[in-house]
């Protein structure tokens, strides 16, 4: 079974610390519940990486590691085998010994657009709400955090994020495979310095439920970085897809930027601030050989790309910042 011995370890030395059990617990729980997938499996792929020291780290501009010149064409041709083992790669991209890992977003691109709009993390403890694979975990740790958290539910992005943690061990980044709904509901003045939630709030039936989870688990003061689905209109509009949206048919509520802000505000949080918007492409999101089910091209209206395929806009991105107040509101 797969060891969060030195995660609960580094969230122990922060002020995280009366937490840990209930981590514990919540892990426990979640791995129990796991039905399917090939854990075992992968966890014996994983002893198989290449067992060297990386000649070379880059997490400030990409996530590469090593070089191509530290492994023999055969030990490279193996290495890409056995990643490709862990499909579907979809959020990267990833240099690993000179294998490109051409995943299916481009979450550097969405790191750009942002890197210069959230406060430093220097020194932060910080907590990446559905994050995948962890790749924004890395670009985070770049800043020199005390601590970056990233929870996610997936085995295969738990695996994926093992991956690259064999060589970068080093930084003080750690993955928990649970949801928020397996974290505390209020951890008040020991809470995060800054929380990310990025694709996550169109999954959720209940949008102002989660904002308020995510306002709970900051420290005041401390920064809320959301990012989610939204269409142009008034700040009262909000569309609900009849069944799916995309092709997806868990999105519940795609709020207009105004509504978005509106939501926020009525959760409590202050200084809340559109800090991007842009419209997905199909060179941002797309299928690669290391993601090859069908991707956006295939759910937009092949006749109009502004549209789904269902007839609803395109997928459209906002980037909000906000802050939680130092003090209670009375």
């Amino acid at each position: 079974m797969f060891s969060f011995n030195d995660t609960y370890d580094a969230i122990a030395n922060t002020r995280l610390h009366p937490w840990v059990e209930g981590f514990k617990k919540a892990v426990h729980k979640r791995m129990a519940d796991y039905t399917h997938g090939n854990i075992s499996q992968w966890i014996e792929l994983i002893k198989k990486l290449p067992d060297i020291t990386p000649d070379q780290i880059d997490i400030t501009n990409k996530v590469s590691i090593g070089s191509r010149s530290q492994l023999s064409d055969t030990e490279f041709e193996q290495l890409e085998h056995l990643l490709k083992q862990f499909h579907p790669w979809r959020k990267g991209p990833y240099h690993l010994f000179g294998q490109h890992i051409d995943t299916e977003w481009r979450s550097d691109w969405k790191w750009d657009r942002i890197k210069n709009h959230i406060s430093p993390l220097d020194d932060k403890i910080v907590l990446d709400v559905g994050c995948g694979n962890g790749y924004h975990c890395w670009r985070m740790a770049a800043q020199n955090p005390k601590l970056v958290l990233g929870i996610d539910p997936s085995q295969l992005f738990l695996m994926q994020f093992a991956i690259m943690q064999k060589y970068l061990s080093d930084y003080p980044v750690h993955y928990l495979p649970i949801g928020l709904e397996y974290m505390p509901q209020n951890l008040d003045r020991q809470g995060f310095d800054t929380i990310f939630s990025m694709g996550v709030l169109y999954h959720r039936r209940s949008p102002i439920d989660h904002i308020l989870h995510l306002k709970n688990l900051l420290k005041p003061g401390g920064e809320l970085v959301l990012e989610t689905l939204v269409v142009d209109g008034e700040d009262d509009q909000c569309l609900i897809p009849r069944d799916r949206y995309a092709q997806m048919n868990n999105v519940w509520f795609i709020p207009t930027t105004g509504m978005l802000k509106n939501w926020m505000r009525k959760c409590g949080l202050e200084d809340v601030q559109v800090a991007n918007v842009s419209t997905t492409s199909t060179e941002e999101q797309r299928a690669t050989d290391w993601m090859t089910f069908q991707s956006l091209e295939h759910y937009l209206d092949p006749q109009d790309k502004n549209l789904t395929i269902e007839g609803y806009p395109a997928p459209k991105r906002a980037f909000m910042v906000a802050r939680k107040p130092l003090q209670k509101k009375a």
